[in-house]
């Protein structure tokens, strides 16, 4: 049985408190389309590629970790190029789209960070900033944790070893977050994983002399959006499928 869009909408909603956070992202419903919602197909970010595999599946929404952000549609109003485009195409074809960014990531329970804290076999975890902190349950030689965050994550990742050979205590945020690296080695994190590096960093985490791994954004991001999708399909008993887009950034 169809369940009501807004039905859907007002639980992600409740569920990730999205009011609790200050964000650069619209999260919740952020284009409106038809009321019944049958299936709905999940991805890490909004593209031409994800809403055309979201019609060939007949999804009546698409619910994202990345969709709109407020800088895409800057005040004045402006809606041109890629994102008017896409907006075309949804709107044409009555699909709803949904976003939820930062409240992803942080969830203590479905987010992005503890999924990844949870597929690496940390324990004792804290949270730090968006992200966890937690420790191995024995030391690893870096090279081998490395070894085990590309094989989890499948992905090919790009990592400094500047810090101890052996490492225990690892902090983590997902996506786009290199500034926070001294904020992990002053928590006192053998090794700081997140989806990127900046050039501007590379020099300091030498400098500061710690271990870092920068996994891919879109690859730090997988879980989050597809647990929510797992969630929603449980609770509302509809048809809910996570469509990977591969991006190696």
């Amino acid at each position: 049985m169809p369940v009501k869009r807004d039905k859907i909408i007002q639980f992600c909603d409740e569920y990730l408190k999205v009011k609790d956070f200050e964000d650069g992202c619209f999260n919740g419903l952020q284009i409106e389309g038809r009321e019944d919602i049958s299936k709905i197909v999940t991805g890490v970010s909004l593209s031409k590629a994800l809403i055309k595999k979201a019609m060939e599946k007949q999804a009546d929404m698409i619910m994202v970790h990345h969709g709109f952000f407020k800088s895409d549609i800057p005040a004045p109003f402006r809606l041109k190029g890629v994102q008017k485009n896409r907006v075309k195409v949804l709107l044409e074809n009555d699909i709803n789209l949904a976003g939820y960014h930062l409240p992803l990531d942080a969830h203590p329970t479905i987010g992005n960070n503890i999924s990844l804290a949870k597929m690496l076999g940390l324990v004792k975890n804290k949270p730090f900033s968006l992200g966890f902190i937690g420790e191995l349950e024995k030391e690893m030689d870096f090279e081998k944790f490395k070894k085990k965050v590309e094989v989890q994550l499948c992905t090919h990742s790009l990592a400094m070893a500047e810090g101890k050979k052996k490492v225990k205590k690892v902090a983590i945020i997902s996506g786009s977050a290199s500034p926070h690296f001294e904020e992990a080695y002053l928590a006192g994190a053998d090794v700081f994983l997140t989806g990127d590096i900046w050039e501007e960093v590379v020099r300091k985490v030498e400098e500061v002399g710690m271990n870092y791994i920068s996994a891919g954004h879109y690859n730090t991001e997988k879980e989050g959006i597809r647990n929510l999708g797992n969630m929603v399909a449980k609770k509302f008993k509809i048809e809910v499928e996570f469509v990977d887009v591969p991006n190696e950034v």
